[in-house]
């Protein structure tokens, strides 16, 4: 009889526990342990190392000997996608995509598919759970017919490679890493030895025959992808995709890339037919915005490399709570209650008896400092009751001693801004901001501390002038 017993492994460091604690003493992660059934009747099998390109083993190559066409790129009808990959697919790649569940990673890889065996055929889509069935009943909604599109229901990955060996197809999607496994493992499906495993086998697949491979990962309750940190080393991309389960944009962010630059954004839009790209994603942002309303400003922020306009909301209420409620929606709730600080030491604003809300409209997670500005104007505004300037963009860093510090791509900024009809813009005051290079038509308004901002975001408008009327006497 084989001698069963339970040991406690963690799903971050791989240690094994005797027993269960809610901490793991090695790593120190919370709620990492997971109860295994281990057989030490005979020591576990090792997974074979696959070091092979083609049939032969691999050999050293001169870096001036590689063909130069093994570095093309492929570059698919979609924009945003092509952008987050670093300008499109590489060839022999091995891509991570991880997001909350609904929120579209199969969709987008389906469609992904669907134009890649269009374009480039064959293309090989495997679905560890759902059933081919399943995922013809998404294409039908979504539209997609390609005839050179396979699909492949297997959890089994030494299968799944046998048969992307035998088709060699032009693309390999893997959904998900969690989902397959393999013989030579006695752990279960989703493991920690079993998704590493998997995920080596899927790369030595990916550079030995020079296939790129999309592979979907479950992400934990706290966002990060589930499964061993070594996941994410050992794929080239690590993509994320965001988005508010009530709103219809997502964000396809890059948080690793090997052949091009991270935290790069698409945006896209969830729609019945499926996820579409979104050309101007500022201008979308901004479509419902209503103007001359306390509480609104309109923030240039910088995702990547792309420059964004997002409207910036929020409501200051009285309250009479020993505790007032501050609740951030796409900012740091942390970067909030430093912003309210400075609001009521610098500025005296009289905050401590003031509910505040904070909401960056589109579902958008915003990050970067440069946003501190816009949201500290955006509280003045609500709490004077005096509303911003509708052609006034606003951007800058927000220091604890209440001055404005500079941040980058301003140049960017400025021209994002200039494009969408923004009259004059609001940022720090650097001597490096003099050389800067200023569209045309566009005022730039400079402040050295965050009261002198606000002076300047809040003064009421001007009135037009009258129009000269001759006297008719």
């Amino acid at each position: 009889m084989p001698k069963l017993k339970t040991r406690w492994i963690c799903q971050q460091c791989q240690s094994v526990q005797a027993k269960w604690s809610g901490r793991c003493p090695e790593c120190g992660e919370w709620n990492s342990l997971v109860e295994t059934v281990v057989d030490e009747s005979k020591p576990a099998a090792r997974a074979k190392t696959l070091f092979m390109a083609g049939n032969g083993i691999a050999q050293p190559t001169r870096l001036g000997d590689i063909p130069p066409d093994q570095l093309e790129r492929i570059e698919l009808p979609i924009g945003e996608f092509n952008r987050v990959l670093g300008g499109g697919i590489v060839p022999g790649s091995l891509v991570l995509i991880g997001g909350d569940p609904g929120i579209g990673k199969s969709t987008l890889l389906l469609e992904v598919s669907a134009m890649m065996s269009q374009r480039y055929k064959p293309v090989l889509y495997v679905s560890g759970e759902e059933s081919a069935r399943q995922v013809k009943l998404r294409a039908d909604r979504l539209d997609v017919n390609a005839d050179d599109l396979y699909l492949l229901s297997e959890t089994n990955l030494n299968l799944v490679i046998e048969q992307a060996r035998q088709l060699k197809p032009r693309l390999l999607v893997v959904d998900s890493i969690q989902a397959v496994y393999l013989d030579e493992l006695e752990s279960t499906a989703g493991s920690v030895s079993q998704v590493r495993e998997c995920a080596a086998r899927l790369m030595h697949l990916a550079k030995g025959d020079n296939i790129p491979i999309f592979v979907v990962g479950h992400v934990t309750k706290a966002g990060a992808i589930a499964g061993p940190r070594i996941l994410e080393h050992t794929v080239d991309t690590v993509l994320y995709l965001e988005g508010e389960r009530f709103h219809s944009y997502r964000l396809l962010r890059s948080v690793k890339n090997r052949f091009g630059s991270t935290d790069e954004v698409g945006v896209f839009e969830m729609r019945r037919e499926g996820l579409s790209e979104v050309i101007n994603p500022s201008e979308a942002f901004l479509a419902e915005r209503m103007v001359a309303v306390p509480g609104s400003t309109v923030a240039v922020t910088v995702e990547g490399t792309r420059p964004l306009l997002v409207e910036v909301q929020a409501l200051t209420s009285a309250t009479t709570a020993q505790l007032p409620r501050r609740t951030a929606n796409g900012i740091d709730p942390n970067r909030l209650l430093l912003l309210t600080a400075v609001l009521s030491k610098r500025v005296g604003l009289k905050l401590a008896v003031q509910d505040i809300f904070i909401n960056i409209v589109g579902g958008l997670r915003i990050t970067e400092p440069a946003v501190d500005l816009a949201v500290a104007v955006a509280i003045a505004s609500s709490q004077r009751g005096a509303p911003v300037a509708s052609d006034l963009a606003i951007f800058g860093e927000v220091g604890l001693s209440g001055e404005l510090r500079s941040v980058g791509h301003s140049e960017r900024r400025l021209n994002e801004a200039a494009k969408l009809g923004f009259k004059r813009v609001l940022m720090p005051r650097h001597p490096r901001n003099a050389d800067l290079s200023i569209p045309a038509g566009l005022q730039v308004v400079s402040a050295r501390s965050l009261g002198e901002a606000l002076d300047i975001a809040l003064q009421p408008a001007r009135p037009p002038a009258p129009a000269h009327v001759d006297n008719p006497a």
